[in-house]
């Protein structure tokens, strides 16, 4: 780790790459787990997807002390609409990058080709209001939105899981990933976790490599707690941890 430091209360830890910051966010997220799993017996955890997210998951599912047949996991979002085929559908990203590894309890996925998007919006946010989070593992986007929450983001409703439309920085960070071929090809839509169901997660990991995220990790962690940044939210969480490369602490100064 080159440095830590907290900014209020967020805590913040900088490494050299991209592997040296998911290793340790692994670390940490199997840490929280195993304390869940010691005081109920069980966890519940949320997983994020994208390209920022492949060496995380890849160390997270390599991790084999913890009981992972124990551990109901959900994710933060998806396309409507997009074949569940498709390379960048998110229930095909999370099977081929972690759950075909590991064992869960349960895995609940959003079901974007639902013939009712509020309906099955509905039915997730009953899930997670049954099932606690203690563990969720999120991204920062490039316009600093969490999970699909673009700005100007709902910081207060009482919503769990919202029918999203996308805005057309984060649709071109998509192209810009490789997922899609062109904007035309990006859902316009989506289903995502609210911010607030987010920040009700016990604890919550944020892995946000790259240079491409400075500035919405400046955005984040030194501008104004804002919808306009949705990131800045996260400064609001009472155990939030959030791993970052020299690329993406670049804008952060000393």
């Amino acid at each position: 780790m080159l440095r830590q430091f907290t900014v209020d209360g967020v805590h913040i830890e900088i490494y050299s790459d991209k592997p040296s910051s998911s290793q340790a966010a692994a670390e940490f997220v199997v840490g929280r787990l195993k304390e869940a799993l010691a005081e109920r017996g069980e966890a519940n955890l949320v997983l994020a997807t994208g390209a920022s997210q492949y060496d995380f998951l890849d160390a997270l599912r390599r991790r084999e002390d913890i009981d992972w047949s124990r551990i109901t996991a959900f994710h933060l979002d998806e396309y409507i609409d997009l074949d569940p085929a498709h390379p960048a559908g998110f229930r095909r990203f999370l099977r081929e990058r972690f759950f075909d590894f590991v064992e869960m309890k349960a895995v609940h996925l959003l079901n974007g080709n639902a013939a009712d998007p509020e309906a099955e919006a509905a039915r997730y946010d009953a899930l997670l209001r049954q099932h606690p989070v203690d563990v969720a593992c999120i991204g920062i986007g490039e316009n600093g939105h969490l999970a699909f929450n673009d700005p100007p983001a709902e910081f207060t409703t009482d919503a769990k899981v919202l029918v999203v439309n996308l805005d057309e920085a984060c649709r071109l960070q998509q192209v810009g990933e490789g997922h899609f071929p062109d904007l035309a090809a990006v859902p316009p839509q989506a289903l995502s976790m609210s911010i607030p169901a987010i920040l009700a997660a016990k604890t919550v990991s944020c892995v946000v490599p790259d240079t491409r995220k400075a500035e919405a990790v400046r955005c984040a962690l030194t501008g104004p707690i804002t919808p306009d940044c949705p990131a800045s939210a996260l400064r609001t969480h009472a155990d939030c941890w959030v791993y970052l490369d020299e690329g993406s602490a670049s804008l952060l100064g000393r």
